[in-house]
């Protein structure tokens, strides 16, 4: 439930960054506030990065792929092989479990070892270093 609300937020997303562009500002608002209530609640499930992306990638990628279809902006094969890129991303950050690589690089897990008081340079706790 809560992928469908992200991409469904991403979809408006789309809607209202061309509502933008053309002036049609009550469809800006309206889009923009649905599309930011949705993006909060992916939040609730999806971690804060995760969501975000695939929340902007996918934005772009509509937004970008509507502007062709509309003949707003030029299509090309370089342009096609991008966004199908982005998307390909999107579907990635979908199917990635969480720790699949191992520990996560911040936070947790020792990946950054606590250093003992003294243990460098003859710091003691708190920074200060004293002379012998």
């Amino acid at each position: 439930m809560y992928w469908a609300v992200l991409l469904g937020s991403a979809v408006l997303e789309a809607v209202w960054a061309t509502a933008l562009s053309q002036g049609a500002y009550v469809v800006f608002v309206v889009a923009a506030t649905l599309s930011m209530v949705g993006l909060s609640v992916g939040m609730k499930r999806i971690p804060v990065g995760t969501a975000y992306a695939v929340w902007v990638g996918t934005g772009a990628a509509l937004t970008v792929t509507w502007a062709m279809i509309t003949g707003e902006e030029s299509v090309s094969l370089w342009k096609i092989v991008f966004l199908t890129g982005i998307i390909a991303c999107v579907i990635g950050l979908k199917f990635l479990k969480s720790g699949v690589d191992g520990p996560p690089l911040v936070g947790g897990g020792g990946a950054v070892p606590e250093l003992e008081p003294g243990a460098v340079g003859g710091a003691v706790a708190g920074g200060v270093e004293t002379s012998p």
